[in-house]
C-alpha cells in the first residue's frame, strides 16, 4: 500500500455507561449503552466501514462498546486493547496513531472523551457542509462516530491534516 493512499481514522466514543460502585477503569456499560453500541457497529457496516486496525481503551466501557460494535461488522478487524488511550491526551491519542503500520488504510479509535473529540477537532483542518459545527455543538456525545480522511503516511497526522467526512451520534 502506498503512503499517498487514502486513509480514514474512525473515531468510536464508548457507548453510555453506567455508575456502579467501582473503578472508573472497570465501569461497565448502561442498557442503553448496551442498546446503542450495535447500532454504532451497523451505522459502521452501513457506510462501508471494515478498519483494518480497531485501537480499543483497555477500560471496560470501551472493551464492552467494541465487543457489541464490531458484531455488525462484516468481518472482525485486528484489534489490540490499548492501555495508553485510557486517560490520553491529544498528544498521546495522536502518537498512537502515528506508530500505525503503513499497510492499515482504515484506524478504528475506541475511545473517551475528552480525548475523541479534542482528536476529531485537532485534526480536522476542512469538513464537508456542517459537519465540525454539529460536531462541536453536540460536544461528541456517548456511541458518537467521526470519519476523518487525509493522505499520507501514519506518521504525518497531525493538527488540521484531515478532512471530516462524516459524523454520527445516536441520539444526536
Amino acid at each position: 500500500m502506498s503512503v499517498d493512499t487514502p486513509r480514514r481514522i474512525v473515531l468510536l466514543r464508548h457507548a453510555k455507561a453506567d455508575w456502579p460502585q467501582v473503578s472508573d477503569h472497570e465501569r461497565p456499560l448502561a442498557d442503553r449503552g448496551r442498546a446503542d453500541a450495535p447500532v454504532a457497529g451497523r451505522r459502521l457496516a452501513e457506510a462501508g466501514i471494515v478498519p483494518g486496525l480497531a485501537l480499543c481503551s483497555s477500560a471496560a466501557r470501551t472493551r464492552e462498546t467494541w465487543k457489541l460494535a464490531v458484531q455488525e461488522l462484516p468481518h472482525r478487524p485486528r484489534t489490540v486493547y490499548e492501555d495508553r488511550m485510557y486517560e490520553a491526551s491529544l498528544g498521546e491519542l495522536i502518537a498512537l496513531v502515528n506508530e500505525t503500520p503503513e499497510d492499515v488504510a482504515d484506524l478504528l479509535l475506541i475511545g473517551h472523551n475528552p480525548g475523541m473529540h479534542a482528536m476529531a477537532d485537532a485534526l480536522c483542518g476542512d469538513a464537508e457542509g456542517d459537519l465540525l459545527p454539529r460536531m462541536n455543538r453536540t460536544g461528541f456525545p456517548t456511541c458518537a462516530i467521526a470519519v476523518l480522511t487525509f493522505d499520507g503516511p501514519w506518521k504525518s497526522v497531525e493538527h488540521g491534516v484531515a478532512r471530516l467526512v462524516d459524523f454520527w451520534a445516536p441520539h444526536a
